[in-house]
């Protein structure tokens, strides 16, 4: 990336995704909270729907960075390490969240997912598959 020049248009994406970043987690801390009170807010269309459109800007934002920097997953593992990490925050996501699953169930899925964004963030700041657990 040293002798690449990188459009004006990055930050502004970068800064995009950023924000669909804590928006996309605080989204989904307050709907956990909510889900495992027992809120029924957390029922309504909009607390169905508007993840999902924070989510597509999201994974957009995403998908705009990689090409503008041309990284691509298989050969960068870094990338894969959040691709994967985003797989399994999704599927622990979808436990958290759905009701019929038992509490304690549910709780430990909602506990995990944090702690796998977490580590997703940490891959994306260190640029390292081992995130802030790298040495």
């Amino acid at each position: 990336m040293a002798n690449r020049l990188i459009p004006l248009d990055y930050f502004a994406i970068k800064a995009i995704h950023q924000t669909a970043v804590a928006l996309s987690f605080t989204g989904f801390f307050a709907r956990g909270i909510g889900s495992l009170a027992g809120a029924a807010w957390v029922r309504s269309g909009a607390a169905k729907t508007w993840p999902h459109v924070v989510d597509s800007v999201l994974l957009l934002s995403a998908f705009a960075l990689a090409w503008i920097l041309r990284l691509n997953p298989a050969v960068s593992p870094w990338l894969m390490a959040k691709v994967g990490g985003l797989v399994l925050y999704i599927a622990l996501g979808l436990v958290a969240l759905r009701s019929g699953i038992p509490l304690p169930l549910r709780t430990a899925a909602w506990f995990s997912a944090l702690a796998v964004f977490g580590y997703v963030v940490s891959v994306a700041i260190t640029k390292s598959p081992a995130g802030f657990f790298g040495s």
